[in-house]
C-alpha cells in the first residue's frame, strides 16, 4: 500500500494528481515544474493539491513511488512458468513495458529518466530510485537461482547475472531516450539473450 493510501487519499484523487503531473512534467520539465502547471492540467481545483502535499517535493517523490508502482505492478507471470521463459518476460517488460490509456511506455520513461537524472542531487528521489531497482534485481535473481536449482540453468551467481541484465536494460533505455536510438531496446533484448540467457540454459 501506498504513502498516500495509508494516509487516506482516494484512490481516484490520487490518480489525477498523478496524471496531472505526467501531463505537466512532460510539458515543462523537471526543473521549470510548478505545482500551477500540475494544477492546470486537473479538472478538479487545484487546491486540492495543497490539501495533500506541502510543496513541490513531497509532491515528486510521490509521483516517483506512483511511477514505479505502475511498472512493479504490471509484471505478472503464471505460478507454473519456466525459469527461462519468467526470464523472458520480466526483460521483455522492462525493455518495453506495458500499455496504459495516456501516455505510452516511452514517454512515461522519458519522464522516469528526467527525474533519475536528477537523483544524484536528491536524496529522497535517489532512496526511491534504490530501492526499486534493488527489487528489480532482486526479481531477476530470484528466477536465475529457481533455474539453477530445477536445473535449468547452469551454475553462476545469481546477482551477478542480474546485476548485468539490469544495467543492459537502463543503458539501452537511456541510449533510446537521450540520444533517439529507437532500435537499443530490441538490441540490447537481443544481446541479453545471446550472451547471458543462451550461456544460462542447459544443454539437454
Amino acid at each position: 500500500m501506498s504513502e498516500l493510501e495509508q494516509e487516506g487519499v482516494p484512490e481516484d484523487t490520487r490518480t489525477e494528481i498523478m496524471e496531472a503531473t505526467f501531463r505537466a512534467v512532460s510539458e515543462h520539465g523537471y526543473a521549470d515544474l510548478r505545482m500551477r502547471d500540475i494544477g492546470e492540467e486537473m479538472e478538479k481545483t487545484r487546491q486540492i493539491i495543497h490539501y495533500h502535499y506541502d510543496g513541490k517535493y513531497e509532491l515528486l517523490a510521490n509521483f516517483l513511488e506512483y511511477i514505479i508502482e505502475q511498472y512493479e505492478g504490471s509484471v505478472e507471470v503464471d505460478r507454473d512458468v519456466p525459469p527461462c521463459e519468467e526470464l523472458d518476460i520480466r526483460i521483455r517488460q522492462c525493455l518495453f513495458g506495458p500499455g496504459f490509456e495516456e501516455f505510452d511506455h516511452w514517454e512515461r520513461m522519458k519522464v522516469y529518466h528526467e527525474l533519475f537524472t536528477h537523483a544524484q542531487n536528491d536524496d529522497r528521489h535517489r532512496e526511491i530510485f534504490d530501492e526499486h531497482h534493488r527489487r528489480l534485481r532482486e526479481s531477476i535473481t530470484n528466477v536465475v537461482a529457481a533455474g539453477i536449482e530445477q536445473g535449468d540453468f547452469r551454475e553462476t551467481d545469481p546477482e551477478r547475472t542480474a546485476q548485468l541484465i539490469t544495467d543492459v536494460i537502463h543503458a539501452a533505455r537511456e541510449r533510446k531516450l537521450s540520444l533517439g536510438h529507437d532500435d537499443a531496446p530490441e538490441q540490447a533484448r537481443q544481446a541479453i539473450d545471446e550472451f547471458v540467457i543462451d550461456s544460462l540454459i542447459v544443454d539437454e
